[in-house]
């Protein structure tokens, strides 16, 4: 955000009070209310956020009315033309587009990962049958807090960084268990010799009976389906996820709340 160069001016009951004005690389300005309530002694009233900007972010831009969105500056369809899914996470994470040996050494990472605890299958089986899909991926997900106490300390840099590789390994693995146990179908293990989108279609499509192809086209689709997903700006999970983890809440059972959020229709 540049520096205020304008200010607004708002009056109450005859006093007058100068707001600073911030101008964003994109996006419309923001008028700068924080000291609002200690110098007025009033609140703003914004249901919805719908003209509020609460935090200055520098990852994704989106103007749904004109089509707009941006990770890290790049439009999102020449990422989706010319990127994968892995390498949009890596810019989402460092702020920028990965060399070819720090890509190659990044898919290493979040492909060795992608197994999770063998005690969390008796999770799933504590489940119904019929249970919700997204209930299922709350408790898992959540769960994970008991099992991986070595990234659970948000002050720690690190830890930061191992929970949100075990996050972007492991959520279709979970994923995909969720839908194979809703269908009564055995579980089926990633493999560290195929892609990320073509490891979660053949966790959800492959059967122990058979040998599973995975289709190149229908691969390089979901590819593309998760770069669209990949970051949607300030939406209702993101601030779900930014408020729970404002206490310092553990960063598995934040993206618990956040997907719970995500439940929503």
């Amino acid at each position: 955000m540049a520096e205020s160069t304008k200010s607004a001016t708002l009056t109450i009951d005859g006093k007058s009070f100068e707001l600073p004005i911030y101008s964003p690389t994109v996006g419309p300005e923001v008028v700068d209310i924080r000291k609002l309530y200690a110098q007025a002694n009033v609140f703003t009233y914004d249901p919805g956020f719908t003209s509020t900007a609460a935090c200055d972010s520098t990852i994704t831009f989106i103007d749904g009315d004109e089509g707009v969105l941006l990770h890290r500056g790049y439009p999102i369809e020449q990422l989706a033309g010319k990127s994968h899914y892995l390498e949009v996470c890596y810019l989402l994470l460092y702020g920028e587009l990965p060399s070819p040996t720090q890509l190659e050494e990044f898919e290493a990472l979040v492909t060795n990962h992608t197994m999770i605890h063998e005690q969390m299958i008796n999770f799933f089986r504590g489940f119904r049958r019929d249970a919700h899909p997204m209930a299922i991926m709350v408790g898992v997900v959540g769960a994970m807090s008991a099992f991986y106490h070595d990234s659970t300390d948000i002050n720690d840099a690190h830890q930061r960084e191992v929970a949100t590789i075990r996050l972007i390994a492991k959520m279709p693995t979970i994923a995909a268990m969720a839908y194979k146990y809703t269908i009564g179908q055995p579980f089926i293990y990633p493999r560290n010799d195929v892609d990320y989108a073509g490891n979660f279609l053949r966790m959800c499509f492959a059967v122990p009976a058979e040998e599973y192809v995975v289709d190149p086209i229908l691969s390089r689709a979901m590819d593309r389906i998760f770069t669209l997903h990949a970051d949607h700006e300030q939406n209702a999970s993101t601030s779900t996820v930014r408020l729970a983890s404002s206490s310092g809440a553990n960063p598995f059972a934040c993206i618990a709340a956040g997907i719970a959020c995500l439940w929503g229709p």
